[in-house]
């Protein structure tokens, strides 16, 4: 349709594993690469798995993820002495790392509480394991809320993490709730898988995945140091303001 009437064809594409498909498919890919006036990767890793896969037009990383930041109330800095509250907001998939994070706030000193937000088929496992490790009531599973209601939720946490860990089909694509965190003036704080790096940038805290002691002290760092919180939290807005809002 595009040549018939000489329109400028551009697509799109979030795949970040490298995949070779069998015939017809690999045909049709190879078609679009050469018809193409310009592609849009939805993140760093899909724009070099183009490049791996012949496509040699330009190709420009524009994420199709944004925030309207005035929907997100700025998160208050943690008091000495109350809970400091961390969160997660997602799917509860084996994927996600989630029993990274309850391995590694086990150790944490000081008054801390962990607040998941989302539903799937790791809700049980989960529970159990924060039995086993003892900490389950300092632990509050709330299953899923409303698009609209995550703002307030976002508001009340003084953390966020986004364990995730790569598999050998999946790895995150980009970390939608990481963005929303920031957009609330909450401190980020994401493994090494997929995008989440240059998602964060220099405005939150970066660990290799699976690295339950790296978590930890990154965790520790935000209880223990308000000078290091408040200026991610302000880092991780001003980041949000400069690249992820939907304008």
């Amino acid at each position: 349709l595009a040549q018939r009437t000489r329109t400028r064809l551009v697509f799109f594409g979030w795949q970040n594993l490298y995949r070779r498909y069998p015939p017809p498919f690999n045909w049709m890919e190879q078609s679009v690469y050469r018809l193409a006036a310009y592609a849009i990767a939805g993140n760093q890793a899909a724009a070099q798995v183009l490049r791996a896969k012949g496509y040699a037009g330009p190709v420009r990383v524009i994420p199709q993820f944004g925030v309207d930041p005035a929907l997100y109330e700025a998160s208050s800095p943690p008091n000495r002495g109350a809970s400091f509250v961390i969160g997660y907001v997602g799917r509860l998939v084996p994927e996600k790392g989630i029993d990274d994070l309850l391995h590694a706030v086990r150790g944490l000193s000081g008054n801390w509480r962990v607040r998941l937000l989302g539903a799937g088929p790791e809700r049980d496992a989960l529970r159990d394991l924060a039995q086993s490790l003892g900490i389950l009531d300092r632990i509050t599973l709330e299953g899923q809320t409303p698009s609209p209601k995550v703002p307030a939720w976002l508001a009340q946490l003084h953390a966020l993490v986004l364990p995730s860990r790569t598999r050998r089909n999946w790895m995150e694509q980009f970390g939608r709730a990481l963005i929303e965190g920031m957009a609330s003036g909450v401190p980020v704080v994401g493994s090494d898988s997929g995008e989440i790096p240059n998602v964060i940038g220099d405005a939150g805290l970066v660990f290799a995945q699976g690295d339950v002691e790296g978590l930890r002290r990154h965790l520790q760092a935000l209880i223990d140091d308000r000078a290091l919180w408040t200026d991610l939290a302000r880092r991780g807005r001003e980041r949000v303001l400069a690249r992820f809002t939907q304008a």
